[in-house]
């Protein structure tokens, strides 16, 4: 008796299978399934969806924040005493969980376009419970510790807000494949009308986002005011030890108009320029003062304070990663910086024709300055002989004394208040963090004469949205940043920004009723035809070099759907399916 063993072509789908053994260890061709995803499965599938928007949200926070590295690091410094680069961590977790999350989400959407079922592996849920665990204990850390920082994502927005949604749109015209063809292959009826709905009301509610869009960039180039003064908090932190001179002259050589300064009153009443509680962090005091390094700086008295070094923890800390970039004349004169008096700084912002803006710490009760600290460092302003309208006053403390003593100071405010307000107080001048004035606050500022300036501001995006708003000057711990910023980055007409976003709109839907027509012609095409007979009459016209086959024995009685046999299938493709031939004893 002879037997007839047919044989069945399979391609090798190395694609395929990489993308189902990545993402669920499917490796091999049984374990795959066409088989609607489990319900367990599409609960995992939305976590993973809801972990990748929340890593989404974090990167970009974190990506933003970097105009205030140095500020969190401070933040930590208080928290745990030691000084570090706190940020470097947070990137790297961030970044790595923030890919590996966006690989498994591609994986999903391959799943989906290719009619797999999603099947994440145990491993891979484990990943996504750990990072999805992870980020909302940073986000919650943050909330906590760094609120204020959250204000961020909205003003960053003003600047990247146009270019975001243009991205946006892109990648929901290019999902528009995986929902067309999802719609074409289904047969139900009310999967298609939710997957419809659901794609629609999230391209429509993007088409129309950008009348929600504001920036202040968004304006006409004519009414674009005067570049803001650039002040330089602290002086040139990111170039040479905060507070101290070498500081502020390196600002100096970065073409700022004014200084910024944190300055606190010894114990013997000289006032000084610190802006720690302690010298631990800026200062080598641990080394010539080891019994008293944590005592309030207040508590030196001058004498002291001019034996400790204020450069030397610049050089081995580097806390903004410039210290490589040093010449060795440069390291040297760090390494031989001392405290700084505000008589000397006031001395050299005369000596330059510079504004000096800085804030005074009472010192504390116990003190003996402590009733006195507004008259001592008022003799060290009147002493330094530097011309009054070059100095901002901030302290609200006997306000009224000082106008009489030196009626020609800049009063100024730190805290948030109404132009009408500061007009009835006498001042003319506002210093707030860039958070907490908004474009049209700044314009009230503005129209109302009062002088603001915002800190600090290090970022050429930040500095770039401020300009458009219209504020009049920034402290900055990077001038060397800003000033190669001679205009705003991006600047845009109204009429402009209308044409791109309505021009972008038309093309995304263009492009998508393309997509949805041609995915359903094609397969309204492959409906028409067996899928075995495709996969083996494809395997028949190829050339045996040009494709790897593999060998499942299988005795065919009946094909449906219109093929009578196995024998007749080959038959009709002149193709020998005997792959042996023997008599039966």
């Amino acid at each position: 008796m002879v037997k007839h063993q047919p044989l069945q072509v399979y391609e090798r789908q190395l694609c395929l299978s990489c993308i189902t053994g990545i993402y669920g260890c499917r490796w091999k061709r049984y374990q795959r399934s066409h088989d609607d995803t489990t319900k367990w499965e599409l609960l995992w599938s939305l976590i993973l969806l809801f972990t990748f928007c929340l890593l989404l949200v974090w990167f970009y926070f974190w990506w933003e924040a970097h105009n205030d590295y140095n500020e969190f690091n401070w933040f930590l410094y208080n928290r745990s005493g030691e000084w570090s680069d706190g940020t470097v961590p947070i990137l790297a977790t961030t970044a790595a969980g923030f890919t590996y999350i966006s690989f498994l989400m591609v994986l999903a959407l391959c799943h989906i376009a290719l009619g797999q079922q999603l099947n994440l592996h145990w491993l891979h849920k484990i990943g996504v419970t750990a990072a999805l665990l992870t980020t909302i204990v940073g986000v919650i850390s943050v909330n906590q510790a760094w609120r204020q920082e959250w204000d961020i994502i909205p003003i960053s927005l003003q600047a990247t807000g146009p270019f975001l949604h243009i991205g946006a749109l892109a990648a929901v015209t290019a999902l528009s494949w995986i929902v067309a063809g999802q719609v074409a292959r289904s047969e139900k009826t009310m999967f298609q009308v939710v997957v419809l709905l659901l794609y629609l009301t999230v391209s429509l509610g993007l088409y129309v986002v950008p009348l929600y869009i504001t920036s202040p960039c968004i304006m006409d180039p004519n009414s674009l005011k005067q570049r803001p003064y650039v002040i330089g908090h602290q002086g040139a932190p990111m170039l040479a030890p905060e507070n101290t001179l070498w500081s502020f002259q390196r600002a100096l050589q970065m073409n700022v108009t004014g200084f910024e300064a944190d300055v606190t009153i010894s114990v013997d009443g000289v006032p000084f320029l610190m802006h720690d509680r302690t010298l631990q962090r800026t200062t080598d005091v641990q080394k010539v003062f080891p019994d008293r390094h944590m005592n309030d700086a207040s508590f030196f008295n001058w004498t002291d304070l001019q034996q400790l070094n204020a450069g030397h923890w610049f050089l081995k800390s580097d806390p903004f990663w410039t210290v490589h970039t040093m010449s060795p004349h440069e390291k040297n004169l760090i390494s031989n910086q001392s405290v700084c008096s505000l008589e000397q700084l006031l001395k050299l912002a005369s000596y330059h024709n510079t504004t000096v803006v800085f804030r005074l710490r009472r010192p504390p009760p116990e003190h003996p300055c402590y009733h006195s600290w507004i008259n001592d460092t008022l003799e060290a302003v009147q002493q330094s002989g530097i011309p009054q309208s070059l100095v901002m006053w901030t302290p609200d403390e006997d306000r009224a004394v000082v106008k009489q003593l030196a009626p020609g100071l800049i009063q100024t405010s730190l805290e948030k208040r109404s132009p009408q307000s500061l007009e009835l107080s006498g001042i003319s001048a506002l210093l707030l963090r860039y958070n907490q004035a908004s474009t049209q606050e700044i314009r009230d500022f503005s129209q109302s004469n009062i002088n603001l300036t915002l800190y600090t501001v290090n970022e050429p995006w930040l500095y770039s949205v401020l300009w458009c708003s219209g504020v009049s000057a920034v402290s900055s711990e990077a001038p060397q940043i800003l000033k190669k910023v001679p205009y705003p980055i991006w600047l845009m007409r109204p009429d402009e920004y209308c044409l791109m976003w309505v021009s972008a709109d038309l093309i995304s839907f263009a492009i998508v009723i393309g997509i949805f027509f041609f995915q359903r012609y094609r397969v309204s095409g492959m409906h028409s035809y067996n899928p075995e007979q495709i996969m083996l009459s494809a395997a028949v016209r190829r050339s045996s070099r040009d494709i790897s086959v593999m060998k499942e024995k299988l005795i065919f009685s009946e094909v449906g759907n219109g093929v009578g046999s196995a024998e007749e299938l080959y038959g009709d493709n002149d193709y020998d399916y005997y792959t042996n031939q023997g008599i039966s004893q």
